[in-house]
């Protein structure tokens, strides 16, 4: 009876710690994105966004060769394709605004944009989705590519250093 009574113990602690540990492990499997963020993002994605990068993320048929109308094909947003090259600025800029007013020069994509379809946190729960399916590895590179775009454009913003100048203000 004494063994029975210990191991409801333990069950019923091991039950209470991982209740209020849920929070924390369902951010944690997101990248620190709330899991509604992810959810609400994965239905978005399917309703917008998988007939072109498929529904398991996985792209169009040979993405890297152009189809006969010479533009490119939808890229896979799963770790086999190049999502996680660029940072949030950019594949947010793309979803927004569609590849070729980002990439510019006359660029031609089927990519439309989405700024009168989807709102910026729409978009924004979309790409925490896509972000939520890679691996640590490119989660983290990503990351970081996101965190110097960040910290270019604040040097960007920054009023100019009058010392960096050569002039003492004299």
């Amino acid at each position: 009876m004494k063994r029975t009574s210990v191991l409801f113990s333990m069950l019923g602690m091991a039950a209470a710690v991982l209740g209020f540990s849920w929070p924390w492990l369902a951010d944690r499997m997101a990248g620190g994105a709330s899991a509604a963020t992810v959810a609400l993002g994965k239905t978005i994605y399917a309703e917008r966004c998988a007939t072109c990068h498929g529904a398991n993320l996985e792209g169009q048929r040979d993405w890297k060769s152009p189809l006969p109308s010479g533009r490119m094909p939808a890229p896979p947003h799963d770790a086999s394709g190049h999502s996680w090259h660029h940072p949030d600025g950019v594949l947010f800029r793309v979803t927004k605004e569609g590849a070729a007013a980002v990439v510019g020069g006359g660029y031609e994509s089927d990519m439309p944009a989405f700024a009168v379809v989807m709102t910026d946190d729409e978009i924004r729960a979309v790409l925490t989705f896509i972000k939520s399916t890679w691996p640590e590895r490119e989660r983290q590179y990503q990351a970081e590519m996101s965190r110097r775009e960040q910290e270019q454009a604040r040097l960007d913003r920054a009023p100019p250093n009058p010392s960096s100048t050569g002039k003492h203000g004299l």
